[in-house]
Parts: structure tokens; sequence; C-alpha cells
């Protein structure tokens, strides 16, 4: 069991910009300053260009990182399969100038569905053995940040992606660079990766007990790899939409994923985490996560107007969930 202390971050509204057609930073940066005021742990930012589109998460989070000082920045999550692997290597390094250990990166290799096919195909990357290649361009990426270390290789030769003179690159602030987290569900296949290739978890999971279960078999696969069983930070994205009248929550958050999925509620909370209601409620829903080992919850508002629910969600879900921080997984191998 993780001995890591419970963290809980929000979901910049990058996407709820978009769909109401109101780009902007300065609303960005309020929402970011206010939430490290209200007391979150880290600001994430999700990633889209055709299918979900929205702002550059990278760009968004280095204004963000600088507008802060303490709260901890997030992609949730990046596809680095948009970007050329140099490039997106290069961006992180220079990200991580701007928010130093403040960065982690929480990767995706693509969501499986058709809008995120045709994503693929307009920037030519292939959708097709999309697994593959996110874990060739980390194992890229990781090469390029340590290349102008002592004894480091400073080319890649993989199955997908060669590069030279990666030495060249700048190197992050932090040697190695930024936690890695696989963003992924709890196939046998996602855990394995996981626990021997990355330093988080991050799924979406609507089953707290499912979520558990995959929780201590990346524990059992990271120790029989040698990392140690807390070597993987457990996280969870979750929405909630916070409203004292049940009703009129689940109508909103209704509302809300028409618009973000073009799908209804009832299809997207096979596949995701949502709870709906009052505060306590949904930190009575989030708390059950906590207790099966969630270390760092990554909150997404379920509105296209969240800051109205960021100053309840803060005083009352926040220190709600925290209180079962310390205690946690005393009894959990």
């Amino acid at each position: 069991m993780s001995t890591e202390p419970l963290r809980i971050g929000i979901l910049l509204p990058t996407r709820e910009q978009a769909i109401n057609g109101s780009y902007a930073a300065a609303p960005l940066l309020d929402f970011a300053r206010q939430a490290e005021a209200l007391g979150f742990d880290s600001l994430w930012a999700g990633d889209s260009l055709t299918a979900r589109p929205r702002l550059d998460p990278l760009v968004v989070l280095s204004a963000a990182a600088a507008a802060t000082e303490r709260i901890a920045v997030g992609t949730a999550a990046l596809t680095p399969a948009l970007r050329h692997p140099l490039i997106g290597a290069n961006m992180v390094a220079s990200l991580s100038h701007v928010a130093a250990d403040r960065l982690i990166l929480g990767l995706g290799s693509g969501f499986p569905m058709p809008e995120t096919e045709e994503e693929f195909a307009s920037v030519g990357a292939s959708f097709q053995g999309r697994v593959g290649r996110l874990d060739e361009i980390t194992a890229l990426w990781r090469t390029a940040w340590r290349s102008g270390e002592d004894g480091e290789p400073d080319e890649f030769q993989g199955r997908f992606w060669q590069a030279g003179h990666l030495d060249r690159l700048p190197a992050p602030a932090v040697p190695g660079g930024p936690p890695l987290w696989l963003a992924g569900s709890d196939t046998p296949k996602v855990l394995a990766r996981a626990a021997t290739r990355y330093d988080g978890w991050l799924p979406f999971l609507p089953d707290v007990e499912a979520y558990g279960r995959a929780r201590r078999r990346i524990a059992e696969l990271a120790e029989e790899a040698g990392r140690g069983a807390g070597a993987v930070t457990p996280a969870l994205y979750a929405t909630v939409t916070v409203n004292s009248d049940e009703t009129a929550a689940r109508a909103e958050l209704e509302h809300y994923i028409s618009h973000y999925y073009g799908r209804s509620l009832d299809q997207m909370r096979t596949i995701q985490a949502y709870a709906w209601g009052s505060a306590e409620k949904c930190a009575e829903w989030l708390g059950e996560y906590v207790r099966a080992g969630a270390r760092h919850l990554v909150v997404r508002i379920g509105s296209l107007d969240p800051e109205p629910q960021l100053k309840e969600i803060a005083e009352v879900l926040l220190p709600a969930v925290r209180a079962l921080g310390p205690t946690v997984g005393s009894t959990q191998s």
C-alpha cells in the first residue's frame, strides 16, 4: 500500500470554455489562483485537438504554474501521439522550468471513440498500435531527459521512433523529468504497464471494488518487478456535480455530458466515475475510493459553469474526504 499522503486536485475548465465558445486565459488563471487559495493540491488540464477541442494543456499549465506558488499542475490526460515525440519532450522540459517539481503528466494512448481516430488521422498519427507507441514515446522522452548525464545514451532506437543528438535538447528542471502516470482502465495489460513502466495510475473506473482490486494488483506487480509496492501512485479521475437538489444536480450533469461527449450520462457512467447531489454525498462517494487505496483524486466539476461549485467543494468535500486520509490503508495490503 502506498504511504503517500492523500491529495485532491481540480480540473481547469478548458474544455468547458470551448463548449461555451469563450476561449480566454484570464478566467483560467483566476480559477487556478482561487483553487490554490481554497486549498486544492493540484490543477489539471485535458488534451485534444479536434475530437474534444480546448486550449493546449502544456501552454495553459505553464501560465497556471507561473500564476501560482505551491499547487501542483498536471495533464489529465495528455495524448503524446498528437505531437512529434521530440517536440513533446522539449515542451515538457520547457514546462518543467516553470513548474519545477510541481509537474505531473497523466498520459493516455487515445480514448477509443470515432472522433479520436479522426483526430489521430488529422495529424498523421497511427491509431492502430497506439498503446505500444505511447510506451515507446515515454521511453524516448526519458532517454532524452537523461541524455546529458554522464554515461547516458544520446540516441534512441525504437520500433516506431529513432532519434539522435538527444543531448542537444534542454534538460528538464528535475533530473529525469516529471512523474509519468498512465491514464487507463483495469485490464491486465494496463495494470502490468502501470506497474512496470509508469509512476502513477490514473483511471476513471466507476466500480470502486474493481478499483481496489486493480490497485492491489499494481502494488503486487510493482513489488515483483523490484520497484516496491508503493512505486506507483494510485490516482482517480472523477466527475462530480454538487447541488443539494439531487434532481437538479443530475439534470446539470446530463446537460454537461451531452455537450462534452455527445453521449448520455447513462452511456458514459458505465465507463467513467460520476457522482451528483450534495457535497456531503459526493464526498462519501469519493471516500469509498480513498478507502480502496486512491491517493490522488483528480476532480472534474460536471458543469459548463464550474466556478460556483468550486468554493462548496473546497469547504465541504475537501475536508470530509481528507479526514479519511491519515488512517486509510493501515489494514490493507
